[in-house]
């Protein structure tokens, strides 16, 4: 079952910076790209230092492409896609975003 949850207004975001959101036990890490006005949701646990930390990660771009660094070891994950461009093998879960009226939703899928 797929199921869109209401996480936020948009001006709750803080440009070029990160946010978590608890949903439905899922820690989402959010982010604004303040250039693009793109919003981009991955999920709040790196793979690699194993912590929930990737909302405090730096973004930016890396080969044209949108990119989180994580806070602890600064490896670099694809906003888009989720995959880590250092070891393509790692990857951090995605969400699909949306906006309506000034509203974030975020696409959860059931586990």
């Amino acid at each position: 079952m797929t199921v869109w949850i209401d996480v936020c207004h948009i001006d709750d975001l803080q440009p070029d910076s990160g946010v978590c959101a608890l949903l439905e036990g899922q820690q989402v890490a959010l982010f604004l790209m303040a250039k693009t006005q793109a919003i981009y949701a991955v999920g709040n646990f790196d793979p690699i230092a194993k912590a929930n930390v990737m909302s405090r990660g730096m973004i930016g771009d890396l080969g044209g492409e949108p990119m989180v660094a994580s806070p602890m070891y600064k490896q670099h994950f694809n906003l888009k896609t989720g995959v880590c461009f250092e070891y393509p093998d790692v990857k951090l879960k995605t969400y699909p975003v949306r906006i309506d009226n000034h509203r974030i939703a975020i696409k959860l899928e059931a586990e």
